[in-house]
């Protein structure tokens, strides 16, 4: 059993630092999780004190499926590359997909790093141009008054949610079957989604689910999943984004080779974004034979009490104008 106690230390200073942060701040913040998600107590001190955007650097020092990654031509020579590809399939005909995968770095905020520290745009969404969520014009503070006063969900145990469960460091195992496939993370304690293709309708509305329900079909050899029935409590990323109940995520998995996923979501909330909004990254296999390690993340963290007694806040979702507003 991996556990998580030797980390408690690290992620307690990770959230004492959050109140005093600014946007600017958040790619930094993402080199501590990182460091944390390894247990290794010096090599976080030690990265978080260079002020080097190590999980950036890494990322972009390599290329993926041949590609440049994260940059801004990775969504088009990725899906080019995946035209050509051929994938094995399984016993039923559809595109094997099975396997434990990771993404390069985490996803830890899907603008990406300011250009202050990366010398461009960097943001991992596409769509809209600007790299930027698109959030209602009362929707805008709140991401940074989240990270500022409140926990984030997923450091306390809680679900991760879409599209952030397989934004996350460490690996996401796909299992298929006829009529469902499974996704389990080694990390948060074991988040997992069913996702049917049996043709069921999603539940009823009044469901309310951390993980939302999830219904998939395949266009071509890319898998599409669609998710509703949202809580409207977890974040988007580790950064802060959010969205409500009403939150709908339509993801799209391809196989650019037989080693690399490319991976877009679409989003759309339209009671805290304007429009639909699309991310893109990618998700490479591990080696072979690895297996995902038990993780105690209840049973061994032990922060929350400490940060609420800081001032930090449990967050309960979307904090709503009183009065209408668009």
């Amino acid at each position: 059993m991996r556990s998580c106690s030797n980390t408690n230390a690290f992620r307690l200073r990770l959230n004492e630092v959050r109140a005093s942060r600014t946007i600017e701040q958040d790619w930094i913040m993402a080199k501590l999780r990182f460091a944390v998600a390894l247990s290794g107590g010096i090599m976080a001190i030690a990265i978080f004190g260079t002020g080097v955007n190590v999980i950036g650097q890494a990322a972009r020092m390599r290329k993926v499926a041949g590609c440049d990654y994260l940059e801004p031509e990775f969504n088009r020579c990725a899906m080019e590359k995946a035209k050509a590809f051929t994938p094995r399939r399984t016993a039923d005909g559809q595109p094997d997909l099975q396997g434990a995968w990771e993404t390069p770095g985490g996803a830890y905020n899907f603008e990406g790093p300011p250009a202050s520290q990366s010398g461009r745009n960097r943001s991992l969404i596409i769509d809209p141009a600007d790299g930027k969520v698109p959030y209602l014009p009362w929707a805008r503070g709140h991401r940074q008054d989240n990270v500022d006063h409140y926990l984030d969900p997923y450091t306390i145990c809680q679900p991760s949610g879409v599209p952030r469960q397989l934004a996350l460091f460490r690996s996401h195992q796909i299992t298929q079957r006829p009529g469902y496939l499974t996704i389990v993370n080694e990390a948060g304690g074991h988040n997992f989604r069913v996702v049917y293709f049996d043709g069921r309708p999603h539940v009823g509305p009044s469901i309310k689910l951390w993980m939302g329900d999830s219904r998939g079909s395949w266009d071509g050899n890319t898998l599409v999943i669609e998710t509703t029935n949202f809580n409207g409590r977890t974040w988007l990323d580790s950064s802060g984004h959010f969205a409500s109940d009403a939150l709908r995520v339509v993801e799209r998995l391809t196989l650019v080779d037989a080693n690399t996923i490319h991976y877009a979501a679409t989003v759309e909330d339209r009671k805290v974004f304007a429009r639909p909004w699309t991310v893109v990254f990618a998700m490479e296999r591990m080696e072979p034979g690895y297996e995902q390690m038990e993780e105690a993340c209840h049973e061994s963290d032990h922060d929350g009490e400490h940060l609420l007694q800081r001032g930090y806040k449990p967050y309960s979702g979307p904090r709503f104008p009183t009065s209408p507003q668009s």
